[in-house]
């Protein structure tokens, strides 16, 4: 099995659908995929640019505790993804951003950590990609980007290995801290500095 490293992004549930639609604004300007209506928890409806299992059928949350989506999300270039596009035949398009796809997100209207936050996960669909994602300074910028646009409170890189997670965002600031540091050393101790969901 190869590498299967992503970024989480932990928010409040009531800001689920602004982070979707702040995502839909990573897709690329023509999707070559029919929109997919989505009806979260709550009845907020939305139309998104992306597949769920590779399908374009409407989703209907508003009973399920999860959301699956395939994606494909642009990025600003930097060396690791000219590295990328290089080995994988991709082409910066005329705005100098790269098309990566697919990326596999999971959201949580109840996140692992924490009950009372969502979570979206964000997982690569190849090593190649993985190991991308691992050396991308662009590539951690849109998600902490997305961490910030949409209000949330923390933004992880998990390597998916049982190894150590990765703070890259902390309410509402950039950071480089690891799990099971000094700082934090579990992952209760990282929930300990969100605020209280409803404030």
């Amino acid at each position: 099995m190869g590498l299967t490293y992503g970024y989480d992004i932990y928010l409040r549930p009531r800001n689920v659908a602004r982070a979707l639609a702040n995502l839909a604004e990573l897709a690329p300007p023509s999707s070559r995929v029919p929109p997919l209506e989505v009806t979260l928890p709550g009845g907020d409806r939305l139309v998104l640019p992306f597949t769920s299992h590779f399908e374009s059928e409407p989703v209907d949350c508003s009973t399920s505790s999860t959301l699956e989506l395939d994606t494909s999300l642009m990025f600003d270039l930097d060396d690791a993804l000219r590295e990328f596009a290089g080995t994988g035949g991709h082409q910066p398009g005329a705005d100098g951003r790269l098309q990566i796809g697919y990326i596999y997100a999971t959201i949580r209207f109840a996140s692992f950590l924490h009950p009372h936050y969502a979570s979206m996960e964000f997982w690569a669909a190849t090593s190649g990609m993985s190991r991308m994602f691992a050396r991308s300074a662009r590539v951690r910028e849109a998600f902490t980007g997305l961490t910030d646009a949409s209000d949330g409170v923390c933004c992880l890189f998990d390597t998916g290995d049982g190894g150590p997670e990765q703070v890259c965002w902390l309410n509402g600031e950039t950071t480089q801290e690891t799990l099971s540091g000094a700082r934090f050393p579990d992952r209760r101790a990282l929930v300990a500095t969100w605020p209280e969901p409803d404030q």
